[in-house]
């Protein structure tokens, strides 16, 4: 059986085509052909037609300001067109490969891998009790495209889709055609630049999309598959637990985001409530036109009666009126009131649900009853789905994680209890833990939160924030808000500081009640070096241990992946999570405590980015307890969420993974990995932090980096909320890795994603290794393959070509300092990695390899234009906007930003 009616090449080449039409149509013949003339030039130059790009810079010298606009706009729509083309052919890949039964990494495979090892029904059903996989959405600003350029885009993709999918008549296709020809028109004439800086609300708004549109209705597709595998696979029922849940920070991560205030928050719990209640009241409404069941044909047990009469008492008008609408069906009386009962959540009125738990309970009585009538068939078709949507999503649509800078918290406690007469800021470490949690198990506050009169406005916001979630948490539920995490923590004081705060307004009761988890995030090296010492101190802690064992004895711990990565480059960074992740978990072993690692990985490679079930696989053993949290960034969330059989697709690739990690956990606890390889890695990565932390160092590398790539620019792109930098200085260290990220995937040289990793490699090599190992390294480990294979995708993406245009940007005496030593580690870097991995290219998927060559020859002209506008000392205003838009089209055409 056909499932398509096209091929990418086929919508690449129409898409491209409408685009032409569009330009022509909408500019000049001439504009048009200028665009045809840098395109093919371009085309020549990749092909190896030309020797130069010579005659693209003659074409763009040759450009005014407005006719550099048109041809920015023309490759930065080219590109919004082709993703979605190759969007496209990623589900005609997913539909084919389910027809046929050949996709990896489902949901089946992972069940029948596990069968074929030996697990039976107990030992599966325990595994599935282990996991929980928590996605969590940030809104760090990595999304580079405008909400309306995107609600085009799914418009486009909607009509690619139904040309696809559908059998047409020929009046269908020319009105589908039409369509498409209008919404290219129309974004033609859109804005593709943000006239001013996404608010907050835009963030979470944005994020909310996904939850509403995409995943509410993905989510218990997942778990219908997995049930049906495994009654295929084994005999008897095997309970499913919860899964997955979705988390997120839009509207909450308060770190280095001053826009972010409690009324933000609070509107964000708000609108997300608001959301939710609604979708499960059409899904109530769906479900009573299936529940059309008369009383005469079934019987309803003793349970579902008693709860239906006591839903009557509670909300006594409208039973009356179901009573009279649906006289002799008890499942539609039920499932009207529970309508009504779902409406009043945020009501007034009495009869509302108090919890989700409340509706839970009633649609499994349901389903249940519909069993015992023989009518299994109805509630899997029809109700377990939606209780499978209301245990993932809740009354809340997503839990909010709050987030900021462990500076932020002790500042305010050293100013809110200066007016106590202690100074918290001459106390030691030790004497501020002691401090802390007296404090804590004291029974009388320290401090009045609602007294802010005299503090400075940093430390009002906190002491506003910690009382504003203790009436949120009565408000919206404990769920809705239960994580606290601390960017930057680094001592144990850091922790409590939270759990203070948290206990001056009651949200923290001990012992017995503690409303959300303390999170450290460890990012610098010597926080990451010294867990044991911090966590450690905190599982010893009589506060502290208390409020464990009242959150069931499970610590989150955050691992930042994207600091750790500019502070000590690609190699040193991965070798030092690994190996401070098993550290963790000897850590918790110790203290009987289970370990959730939340993993703070970005889109890009250097930022942790990558297939996240590769990811999953290549976490050490010890780790593994089955939960984990990661999160989920800009362009990232697009990419995999927007397309409903995408968003399937990656939700089952995370279970697979993780059912198979967990369960070579229990077989294998402790991950046993050669002596001789982790030599290897200690000595590549201390010789690659060494080499990457050189570079950073060398004077006037920061000048460089400003006048060799478009920081300048993009932090006035209006991406996102938060400021580009945490201070006005300008340092490495003090620039956001996001920005630092972006800055060098516009330039083509992506060092951030493989720098230094040569020289380490090296090291080791000369220090009595051999190339032998490290191809085994390759073959057999897979935290060491997916690193490498990471890097190869860094290697790839960057253009020593493209990269040297901008490197001539800068002042002769650094770029002839600098660059030539980026050149060699590169250079000496694809050398090796060739040789360890055995291949021939960087790219050892041939989709991988066409999707380049697809996009190189348009993102060139973007690049040289970006070049030749950043030469100029003066810009118009027209010019200023090209510029953007250049950054924001070279962004769609790597499909990454940081």
């Amino acid at each position: 059986m056909t499932l398509h009616a096209r091929e990418i090449n086929q919508d690449v080449r129409e898409l491209g085509a409408l685009l032409g039409e569009v330009l022509e149509a909408q500019t000049s013949t001439e504009a048009f052909e200028t665009v045809e003339t840098i395109r093919n030039s371009c085309i020549d130059y990749r092909r190896g037609d030309t020797e130069t790009r010579e005659e693209v810079h003659r074409a763009l010298n040759r450009l005014n300001p407005e006719t550099q606009d048109i041809v920015a706009r023309a490759f930065t729509t080219y590109f919004e067109l082709i993703n979605l083309a190759e969007e496209r052919e990623r589900v005609r890949e997913i539909r084919e490969g389910s027809q046929e039964g050949v996709l990896a990494d489902s949901v089946e495979e992972a069940v029948r891998d596990l069968a074929e090892r030996g697990a039976d029904p107990e030992e599966f059903e325990q595994v599935l009790e282990d996991v929980l996989i928590q996605p969590t959405f940030t809104a760090h600003p990595t999304e580079a495209r405008r909400k309306t350029v995107k609600a085009k885009l799914r418009s486009v993709a909607r009509d690619i889709e139904r040309l696809d999918e559908r059998r047409l008549t020929e009046r269908e296709q020319k009105r589908i055609e039409r369509n498409l020809d209008a919404e290219v028109t129309s974004l033609w004439q859109t804005p593709q630049v943000r006239d001013r800086r996404p608010e907050v609300t835009d963030e979470a708004l944005n994020v909310q999309w996904y939850l509403e549109n995409v995943l509410f209705d993905v989510i218990d597709e997942v778990y219908d598959e997995l049930e049906h595998t495994l009654e295929d696979v084994y005999d008897e029922d095997i309970d499913i637990d919860t899964l997955y849940e979705f988390r997120s920070w839009a509207g909450s991560d308060r770190d280095g985001n001053p826009f972010v205030t409690t009324e933000v928050t609070e509107e964000t719990l708000e609108r997300q409530r608001e959301t939710v209640l609604p979708l499960y009241r059409t899904k109530l409404k769906e479900l009573s036109g299936v529940l059309s069941q008369d009383a005469s044909n079934i019987a309803t047990d003793a349970l579902f009666n008693e709860r239906l009469d006591r839903h009557k008492s509670r909300l006594p008008g409208i039973a009356t009126e179901a009573e009279e609408r649906y006289p002799d069906e008890p499942y539609r009386q039920k499932l009207r009131l529970m309508r009504e009962s779902v409406i009043r959540v945020s009501d007034v009125r009495q009869g509302g649900y108090e919890n989700e738990e409340e509706l839970l309970t009633d649609l499994r009585v349901i389903a249940d009853s519909l069993r015992e009538n023989d009518a299994e068939v109805i509630a899997e078709a029809h109700v377990d789905p939606l209780i499978r949507k209301v245990e993932t999503f809740g009354f809340t649509l997503a839990s909010l994680d709050l987030r900021d800078h462990r500076k932020m918290h002790t500042d305010a406690i050293t100013e809110a209890v200066d007016r106590q007469g202690i100074d918290y800021a001459a106390m030691d470490e030790d004497e501020r833990v002691e401090f802390l949690t007296e404090a804590i198990l004291q029974d009388n506050p320290v401090i009045d939160m609602e007294d802010t009169e005299g503090l400075s406005e940093d430390a009002t916001r906190v002491l506003d924030r910690f009382r504003a979630t203790a009436d949120w948490q009565n408000e919206f539920g404990i769920d809705a808000i239960d994580t606290y995490a601390i960017s930057w923590c680094e001592e144990p004081s850091h922790a409590l500081e939270v759990l203070f705060l948290a206990d001056q307004v009651d949200i923290v009761d001990l012992p017995g009640y503690c409303g959300f988890d303390v999170v450290p995030l460890l990012e610098s090296e010597y926080a990451l070096s010294g867990a044991r010492r911090i966590m450690g101190t905190l599982f010893e802690n009589e506060a502290y241990s208390q409020a464990l064992e009242a959150r069931d004895n499970i610590q989150e711990i955050m691992l930042g992946y994207s600091d750790s990565n500019k502070e000590n480059g690609f190699l040193a960074a991965n070798w030092s999570l690994y190996n401070n992740q098993k550290r963790l978990a000897d850590i918790t072993d110790d203290y009987d405590v289970e370990m959730r690692l939340f993993h703070g990985r970005g889109g890009s490679i250097s930022r942790g980015g990558g297939p996240m079930n590769d990811a999953m696989l290549a976490l050490p053993n010890e780790t593994v307890t089955g939960q984990i949290k990661f999160t989920e960034q800009g362009e990232a969330i697009a990419e995999k969420y927007a397309n409903h059989d995408i968003a399937e697709r990656n939700l089952e690739q995370m279970l697979n993974a993780q059912i198979r990690a967990r369960q070579n956990a229990i077989e294998e606890p402790v991950e046993e990995i050669p002596d001789e390889w982790e030599e290897a890695m200690e000595t590549a990565a201390d010789a690659a932090r060494d080499e990457y932390q050189d570079l950073l160092e060398t004077d006037g590398f920061v000048e460089f980096f400003e006048q060799a790539t478009p920081i300048t620019v993009i932090e006035n792109l209006n991406m996102g909320s938060r400021p580009a930098s945490r201070s006005e200085d300008r340092s490495v260290e003090d620039l956001r890795a996001i920005p630092w990220v972006f800055s060098w995937t516009q330039a083509r040289c992506i060092i951030p994603g493989w720098y230094s990793i040569s020289t380490g490699l090296d090291a080791y090599l000369e220090n009595g290794g051999d190339m032998e190992t490290l191809q085994e390294m390759y073959e057999n480990w897979p935290f060491f393959r997916t690193k490498l294979d990471n890097a190869s995708l860094a290697l790839a993406r960057t253009d020593l070509g493209i990269a040297e245009e901008y490197a001539d940007l800068a002042d002769p005496e650094l770029r002839e300092r600098i660059y030539p030593r980026i050149v060699e580690e590169y250079e000496d870097t694809v050398q090796k990695v060739l040789e360890i991995t055995g291949q021939d290219g960087l790219l050892s998927r041939d989709w991988l390899k066409e999707n380049l060559e697809r996009r190189n020859p348009y993102v060139d002209p973007l690049n040289l234009l970006q070049v030749r506008l950043l030469k100029q000392s003066h810009r118009t205003e027209t010019e200023r906007r090209t510029l953007r838009l250049t950054v924001q089209g070279i962004a769609a055409g790597m499909k990454n930003t940081g």
